[in-house]
């Protein structure tokens, strides 16, 4: 192989070397600056005496669906369990609750799920949408999987398996508290 050949493959393959380094981007920002994940989220604690699920609610934001649990009489709250599961079933029958969407959320709050008298402390208007989230890019349904044994359960339909959070906030009345579930739109 003559010099000047040797020297054209070399600069020829510093080319594609040096394309190739330029063209890969550097690593992107998240997504609105998103950072969380898909893990379950849980809040350990129980819910206090008479703690009760009191409304659902739904809100769109630029970045996230969000999905809002509140509970009366309950003032510290933190009992929740949320995370993606294969197939949301109803409390005490074990039935699933079919969801639409690509993805399955399960949430369970720790309240109190019948009153001293025996009657249901929340009953939605609709098991099969408790909220309407028609229009929303992330969410796609809340179903209502029941209540019992101290605790009340939602299957939320997502469009895919994405990114989420779970916080807690103080509710409208000084005793209430909110379980708040924000759904990225995207990773």
């Amino acid at each position: 192989m003559t010099r000047q050949r040797i020297r054209r493959t070399l600069l020829t393959l510093t080319a594609v070397v040096a394309t190739a380094v330029l063209a890969t981007p550097a690593e992107a920002a998240p997504y609105c600056g998103i950072t969380w994940g898909s893990q379950p989220e849980v809040g350990a604690g129980a819910a206090p005496a008479g703690a009760a699920l009191q409304d659902v609610r739904a809100g769109r934001h630029a970045c996230f669906d969000r999905l809002v649990v509140q509970v009366g009489h309950a003032r510290g709250f933190s009992g929740y369990d949320v995370r993606y599961v294969p197939a949301v079933s109803e409390d005490g029958s074990g039935r699933p609750v079919p969801l639409r969407g690509g993805a399955a959320m399960q949430v369970i709050v720790r309240t109190a799920d019948h009153d001293e008298a025996g009657r249901a402390t929340y009953t939605p208007r609709s098991t099969v949408d408790v909220v309407s989230v028609r229009g929303f890019t992330t969410l796609r349904q809340v179903a209502w999987a029941g209540a019992f044994e101290g605790q009340a359960t939602l299957g939320v339909g997502t469009r895919a398996r994405l990114p989420f959070r779970v916080f807690t906030l103080a509710g409208p009345g000084s005793a209430d508290a909110r379980v708040v579930i924000d759904v990225a739109h995207r990773w």
